[in-house]
C-alpha cells in the first residue's frame, strides 16, 4: 500500500530534498510552496529520474489560514488519506540590535511560526478524529538558546519547540503522533547568504535521509547532525555567565 506525505515550503532547500528522498522511497509526496515553478520542476526532474513514488503539486501560503485549510482538503481528496504532514516552510533574516526594527520579527513570525500553526489548525482536528496520523514541525537548533544576530528567527525556533512540547502529551493520547525537527546548518539558498563559517555543515540530501529515517521510527526530536546537537545541548544546560563567554570566544560577538 502506498504511503503519502505532504510537506510545505517544498520549493527548495531542506523541504525540496525530503520531497525526493520520500518519493525515491515509493511515497506520493504532496509538495506546496508559494512559487508554482519550482514545484514543477521538482515533479518534472521526479518523473525523469523515474522515482518509484509520486510527487503532486499544490501552490499555497502558509501565511494564508484559510488556504492551508483548503489545500489540506484538496491533497487528501486527491490522494487520500495522509499518512504524514511536515510543516516545514520557513525563512530567515539576520538582525542587527544597532538597526533593531519590528518588521522582521514579524515577517518571521508570521512564516515560520504562524505557518505551523495555521497548518496545525487545518490538520489537528481530522486527526484527532481519526485517532492517527503524524505531523513534524522544522524548528532549529537555533531555538535551543539565544546566538548573535539571531534574536528574530530563534525566538521563531524555540516557540516552535516550545509549541511541539506543549502539545505532545495531550496529542499521544489523542492516538495523534508529533514531532519536532531541529536542523543544525544545511546547505540552501537561505544559509548560502551567510558570511560566517557554519561548524557542521550538511549536504540537503543528508538531512532529507535523516529527517526519514526519524519520521520512520516516530521519534518526537529529530535533530542533526548529531555532533553539533551535542555540542548545543550542553550549552543549553551552562549558567549564563559561562554561556555568554564561550559564544563571545566562538562567535566574536
Amino acid at each position: 500500500m502506498t504511503r503519502s506525505l505532504w510537506i510545505t515550503g517544498a520549493g527548495k532547500g531542506i523541504g525540496r530534498a525530503v520531497a525526493w528522498t520520500y518519493a525515491s522511497q515509493g511515497w506520493t509526496v504532496a509538495v506546496s510552496a508559494r512559487t508554482e515553478n519550482d514545484l514543477q520542476t521538482l515533479r518534472e526532474e521526479a518523473i525523469r529520474a523515474n522515482l518509484p513514488g509520486l510527487i503532486a503539486p499544490f501552490v499555497n501560503d502558509v501565511t494564508d489560514h484559510d488556504a492551508v485549510k483548503q489545500v489540506f482538503k484538496q491533497i487528501e481528496s486527491e490522494l487520500g488519506v495522509l499518512d504524514q504532514i511536515i510543516f516545514n516552510a520557513g525563512t530567515h533574516q539576520p538582525n542587527d540590535p544597532h538597526a533593531f526594527s519590528v518588521a522582521p520579527f514579524r515577517t518571521l513570525m508570521e512564516v515560520n511560526y504562524m505557518g505551523a500553526i495555521n497548518g496545525l489548525a487545518a490538520v489537528l482536528p481530522t486527526l484527532i478524529d481519526r485517532k492517527s496520523g503524524h505531523v513534524a514541525v522544522v524548528s532549529s537548533v537555533a531555538g535551543y538558546r539565544g546566538l548573535p544576530n539571531a534574536s528574530a528567527y530563534g525566538a521563531t525556533k524555540a516557540a516552535l519547540i516550545n509549541l511541539c512540547e506543549s502539545l505532545k502529551l495531550q496529542l499521544d493520547r489523542a492516538g495523534v503522533t508529533i514531532s519536532v525537527i531541529n536542523p543544525g546548518f544545511v546547505r540552501t539558498p537561505l544559509t548560502d547568504k551567510n558570511e560566517f563559517p557554519m561548524p557542521f555543515l550538511m549536504e540537503p540530501e543528508d538531512a532529507a535521509r535523516a529527517i526519514f529515517v526519524g519520521m520512520t521510527r516516530r521519534r518526537f526530536e529529530i535533530a542533526f547532525p548529531t555532533p553539533f546537537v551535542m555540542i548545543l545541548k550542553a550549552l543549553r544546560i551552562l549558567p549564563y555567565g559561562l554561556y555568554f563567554w564561550l559564544v563571545r570566544k566562538a562567535t566574536s560577538a
